[in-house]
């Protein structure tokens, strides 16, 4: 049984789904999903100054002018993912090490870029003190992606860009998607879904109107 404060957030996050349903294209998200939603400590990655505000359905400042995102926000790009458990994913911006944690309780590897020396430490050293053991964390700028562990079934980006990067693109397997905020600094931004078939076509849909702190190292 979930503690108050966690059934919360779930029902929020679940009524978010509903309220979005028409622009997002799904009434609910995969039940493995929520659950992962469920089972990630989101105090144990946010100030100890903002624990009182740990599971409201917001973002939250972390420092060094970042933040973790919202749970709906998580809880939606992670489903847009639609990951299975033999699939490498790479996340550029680790930020705390939040979204991290809840994409490697449903695939096989996590790998994490963040831009932000002091941020990339920190999230390091959490998600080994916590117990994650399929997380690879570097500091690095994330447009020029992780070659050496390409491709990637999934991509996901928690920064808004003004473009997709192409690196990005280029370590993205055939039949991968990509989750990532494109739009101005702290203006219009949208969510968009990119997905590559197998003959590398790739396709563009827009999914929700949002907000993101900029994309560091963007050339």
């Amino acid at each position: 049984m979930l503690n108050r404060q966690t059934q919360d957030m779930i029902d929020d996050i679940e009524r978010e789904v509903r309220l979005t349903s028409k622009m997002i294209g799904r009434k609910m998200l995969d039940p493995k999903v929520m659950s992962v939603m469920a089972a990630t400590p989101r105090d144990k990655f946010i100030p100890k100054s903002q624990l009182e505000y740990a599971y409201n359905n917001g973002p939250l400042s972390i420092g060094y002018g970042q933040t973790i995102s919202q749970p709906y926000i998580v809880a939606l790009m992670t489903d847009l993912l639609e990951l299975e458990t033999g699939d490498t994913v790479l996340e550029i911006g680790t930020g705390s090490g939040y979204q991290a944690a809840v994409l490697s309780q449903l695939c096989k590897q996590v790998y994490t870029i963040e831009y932000v020396p002091e941020l990339a430490e920190l999230a390091k050293a959490r998600l080994q003190n916590l117990g994650y053991k399929n997380i690879e964390t570097k500091t690095g700028n994330g447009y020029d992606g992780w070659p050496e562990h390409a491709p990637y079934d999934g991509v996901i980006v928690t920064a808004a860009a003004t473009h997709i990067p192409e690196p990005l693109l280029e370590q993205l397997k055939p039949g991968g998607r990509m989750v990532i905020p494109i739009g101005e600094r702290y203006f219009y931004q949208e969510l968009m879904l990119v997905e590559k078939d197998e003959d590398g076509k790739i396709n563009r849909k827009d999914i929700l109107s949002v907000a993101f702190v900029p994309f560091q190292g963007e050339r």
